[in-house]
C-alpha cells in the first residue's frame, strides 16, 4: 500500500498544471491573515523554500495551516510557485501551486522568505546548483556554500492571504506570468501532499485559533517513507504587526533531539533498492511489435539503471566529503535525509516510467465472436 501510495503521488507529475487549477468547492469567505512565523534553516543544497498558507477542510468547513517547509526540487532548474486562494464566481478558491522553470502568478501575496507577491528573489539557479540569498532565507553556509547577498522587494506590507473579493490583494496576472502558467509544469511532489495530509490530520484551525496558528515550520525535510516521523523543530509566535511573511531575524537554536529510533534506522540508497524487475516479453502475436516493445524495455531498464548508478556515485561523493570535513552527527542525519528523499523519487520516477510503458505493451488481437446466436425465422 505505501508502494501504491507513494507511487499515485508520483504519478501526478506528468499531468499538466491546468488540468489541477482551482480547487472543486468556493468558499464564502476568505481564508484569515497570514501569520508571522521563522524559517528553519535550510537542510543542503537544492531545497527550495515552499511557503505556508491555509488550507481548506471541506469536511468541517474550516481553514487549517500548512507549515512551509524545504523541498527538493523535482527537477534541476525547476522553480515553486505557490498556490493562493482568488475570488471568483461568487466564491473564493484555491488555485493550486507547482514547480515549473519559471514562477508563475500566485496572486500578489505577500507570503515572504523570497515571495514578495511577485516572482522569486530567494534564490537562483546557476550551472546546476542552486544559489540561496542570504537575505531572504535561514542559510546555514556549513551546509550551503553557494550564496549571495540582494536587496528582497516588499509589493505588500499587509498580512492579506487571499487575491480579489472584499480586502483582498487587488492584483492581477501580467501577459508574462500568464505565457508562464502555460508552461510545462508538475504539480506538487509526493513530500508536499503528505505534509498536507499531515496538518490536516492534525490541524491549526480557525475556528480554535482565531487565525493566529502556533507556527511550526519543519526544520528538515519531509520524511519520505513510513519509518520516519517528523517533529516540530520550534513554535513560532502568531501574525504580529509587520508585513505579511516579513523575514524574521533567524535565531541560532539547536536542532531538536530525533528519537533514538530515527537515530538508528536504516537510510536508503540507491544500491539498497532491489533489482530493477524485467516484465514478461511481450506475445501479442504480431512479432515485430513485441520486438518494438521489448527494445523499449531493454532501452528503459539500461537508462535507469546508468541513472540509478549515477546517484550513489553523487552520494558517495558526499560521503567521503563528510568524512573528510568529519562531519558533526547532525549533519551526517541532514545528508542522510536528503540521501533518502533523492532515492525515493528516483525510485517512485522509475516505476511510474515503467508503468507507463507497459500500458503501451502490444495487446493480442480480440477474436471475432464467432458463436453468434441463429436468427429467428
Amino acid at each position: 500500500m505505501r508502494v501504491f501510495r507513494t507511487l499515485l503521488a508520483f504519478l501526478v507529475l506528468a499531468i499538466p498544471v491546468t488540468l489541477f487549477g482551482q480547487v472543486s468547492f468556493s468558499i464564502s469567505i476568505g481564508p484569515p491573515p497570514l501569520p508571522v512565523y521563522e524559517q528553519p534553516v535550510c537542510p543542503g543544497d537544492g531545497y527550495i523554500w515552499t511557503p505556508g498558507y491555509w488550507a481548506y477542510d471541506e469536511s468541517v468547513s474550516d481553514y487549517y495551516w500548512v507549515d512551509g517547509q524545504w523541498v527538493m526540487a523535482p527537477e534541476e532548474g525547476f522553480l515553486w510557485t505557490p498556490g493562493y486562494w482568488g475570488w471568483g464566481d461568487g466564491g473564493y478558491r484555491f488555485n493550486e501551486g507547482y514547480w515549473g522553470p519559471e514562477v508563475g502568478f500566485y496572486g500578489g501575496i505577500n507570503y515572504g522568505f523570497g515571495y514578495p507577491g511577485e516572482g522569486y528573489e530567494g534564490g537562483r539557479w546557476d550551472h546546476g546548483h542552486f544559489f540561496y540569498n542570504r537575505e531572504a532565507n535561514h542559510i546555514d553556509e556549513s551546509r550551503n556554500h553557494n550564496v549571495y547577498d540582494a536587496q528582497i522587494s516588499n509589493h505588500n506590507e499587509s498580512h492579506i492571504s487571499y487575491n480579489g473579493g472584499n480586502g483582498g490583494v487587488e492584483m492581477r496576472a501580467t501577459s508574462q506570468q500568464e505565457a508562464v502558467s502555460r508552461q510545462r509544469h508538475v504539480a506538487p511532489i509526493a513530500a508536499q501532499t503528505e505534509h498536507v495530509q499531515a496538518a490536516r490530520a492534525n490541524p491549526s484551525r480557525t475556528s480554535s485559533n482565531h487565525g493566529k496558528p502556533p507556527v511550526a515550520a519543519a526544520i528538515r525535510p519531509e520524511p519520505v517513507n513510513d519509518r520516519q516521523t517528523a517533529e516540530p523543530a520550534q513554535t513560532i509566535e502568531p501574525a504580529r504587526s509587520e508585513g505579511a511573511g516579513a523575514t524574521v531575524e533567524p535565531r541560532n537554536e539547536p536542532l531538536t533531539k530525533q528519537s533514538e529510533s530515527n537515530q538508528t534506522q536504516k537510510f536508503v540508497h540507491p544500491n539498497d533498492l532491489a533489482p530493477i524487475a524485467r516484465p514478461e516479453p511481450a506475445n501479442s502475436g504480431n512479432a515485430k511489435a513485441d520486438k518494438k516493445y521489448q527494445q523499449q524495455q531493454d532501452n528503459l531498464i539500461a537508462r535507469q539503471t546508468q541513472e540509478r548508478q549515477n546517484l550513489q556515485q553523487r552520494q558517495d561523493l558526499e560521503h567521503q566529503q563528510l568524512t573528510q570535513q568529519k562531519a558533526s552527527a547532525s549533519q551526517t542525519q541532514q545528508v542522510e535525509q536528503k540521501h533518502q528523499q533523492q532515492t525515493q523519487q528516483l525510485s517512485s520516477k522509475h516505476e511510474a516510467q515503467q508503468q507507463t510503458l507497459q500500458s503501451r505493451q502490444p495487446q493480442p488481437k480480440q477474436q471475432k465472436q464467432q458463436d453468434r446466436p441463429d436468427k429467428k425465422n
